[in-house]
């Protein structure tokens, strides 16, 4: 059995990475150990470790980052409140973001209190998590940021917000940008809307779950991010958060096994903010589960370690996980033989085992368009335009009926970044949220109280087509 460590990584990374990433590579290192995200560290709401105890700006040394121009980079990676905590969960990045972004100690203090006032703001215990809303969250910071901010600071704070989430990323070898795409390789692939996740080896599938994602405040990032290390009774140091409920003691670590500790017996790190984790109970399958992380059950993550460890080349039974279990107290990290890519996928149409899938829109990014279903039927020759009217009928008020925010209202197309407006004067109209989740006796149509909402066609067209269907879904 391997076991990682600092020292260890850190070679690995600066051997394979250029000068100008062996930074990138340093914070990834130290977000990793303290796994931001579904695991904060404790924020320093002091401010000790900000670069100069003033209220002036640093001098003007390095050029500011330009606005971010790329709009599906800015939809799948909004910025909220809530994220905008995780992130100064980590020390360094009040640090880096008054360098970089040119703020004073004033406006980062200010930026702290309005991102936990947010978290505070926040009730995981809801029992009906499907009117929280991605879009609102991210309109929210976006006028409190630029009113606090300013124009030209707000974009730069975003620009730079997304530069380190997409610094985790990889690139994706395959090249293959295809809707529905399945791979040829070995990969993990999770489509969030699908509330999925699905193990690939060679291109063959050889094992499914059903997940918990991201709450809408945290949602799960898209893009390709990689696993390459097993963390065996993870401790966890909660955060100075409200969400944490005075339960347990803010900064002190809750050791590896405990009942308070929300990881389970196995997290898997994926890059910031991200990990793959247990301790979620089956019930929180199939909805919103974490902040901005794949959350499985205790059996479920032991189970994918395995399969994770199999396709990595690396011998990993299940009387070792068990073993690793009655140690509940010792941390192990177990480093795979390779890393394995992670694809986190956002895909509301999905062709699947010769069935036309439309998911709702959980994070809103404004996917369920006429326009994506062409996109996606024509990569299995079929269009809309070939089917009977009365079936094309059925179908475009279907994707209508899944193209709804948190309140039942549709979800417009673009604006679901910071800075691009977006549908603001909205009503939680119940009886509007009814008239828009009808069922038709001509599509089957599931939900629960999470919210996990999807609508399926059978198309004789799409007969034998499409991305594989579940196997031994866990």
């Amino acid at each position: 059995m391997q076991t990682i460590t600092f020292n260890k990584k850190m070679k690995y990374q600066i051997k394979n990475t250029s000068l100008t990433k062996i930074l990138a590579a340093v914070l990834s290192v130290g977000v990793a150990l303290f796994s931001v995200g579904c695991e904060v560290p404790p924020s320093n709401s002091t401010g000790a470790n900000v670069a100069a105890n003033s209220n002036t700006a640093v001098a003007n040394t390095n050029t500011a980052p330009a606005p971010v121009e790329n709009k599906e980079l800015a939809a799948r990676m909004p910025v909220t409140l809530p994220v905008l905590d995780a992130m100064f969960g980590d020390v360094n990045f009040a640090n880096e973001l008054k360098m970089k972004v040119q703020l004073t100690d004033e406006q980062i203090d200010n930026l702290k209190r309005l991102s936990r006032e947010a978290v505070a703001n926040l009730n995981e215990d809801e029992a009906d998590q499907d009117t929280r809303s991605t879009r609102a969250a991210t309109e929210r910071a976006d006028k409190q940021i630029r009113e606090m901010l300013g124009e030209q600071k707000a974009a730069q704070l975003y620009n730079f917000v997304r530069e380190r989430w997409s610094s985790e990323e990889m690139a994706d070898k395959s090249n293959n940008s295809t809707p529905n795409s399945i791979p040829t390789d070995t990969r993990v692939v999770v489509n969030a809307p699908a509330y999925r996740m699905d193990i690939f080896q060679e291109g063959k599938l050889v094992k499914s779950y059903k997940i918990g994602i991201g709450y809408p405040e945290f949602p799960l990032p898209s893009g390709i991010r990689k696993a390459d290390t097993i963390i065996f009774n993870p401790t966890w140091t909660p955060p100075d958060e409200p969400w944490v409920k005075g339960k347990i003691e803010a900064g002190k670590t809750v050791e590896a096994g405990s009942k308070d500790n929300p990881l389970g017996p196995i997290k898997i790190p994926i890059g910031l903010p991200s990990l793959i984790h247990g301790g979620k109970a089956p019930a929180r399958l199939g909805g919103f589960a974490s902040h901005g992380c794949v959350g499985l059950t205790n059996p479920q993550v032991q189970d994918f370690a395995i399969e994770l460890a199999k396709i990595s080349d690396l011998a990993l039974t299940a009387e070792d996980v068990k073993n690793y279990e009655k140690q509940k107290t010792e941390t192990k990290n177990v480093k795979l033989n390779k890393a394995i890519p992670v694809e986190l996928r956002y895909e509301t149409i999905v062709v699947e085992n010769g069935k036309l899938k439309i998911y709702r829109d959980v994070y809103e990014r404004g996917t369920n368009t006429e326009e994506n279903l062409q996109k996606v039927l024509q990569v299995y020759g079929v269009s809309l335009e070939q089917l009977p009217a009365p079936e094309r009928d059925k179908i475009l008020a279907g994707l209508k009926q899944m193209a709804i925010d948190a309140t039942g209202n549709p979800v417009e197309v673009g604006g679901n970044s910071n800075g691009v407006s977006a549908n603001s004067n909205k009503t939680n109209d119940s009886n509007s949220n009814s008239k828009n989740n009808s069922n038709s006796n001509d599509a089957n149509v599931t939900r629960n109280i999470k919210g996990k909402k999807e609508i399926s066609f059978d198309l004789a067209l799409l007969k034998g087509k499409g991305y594989p269907a579940p196997v031994g879904i866990k």
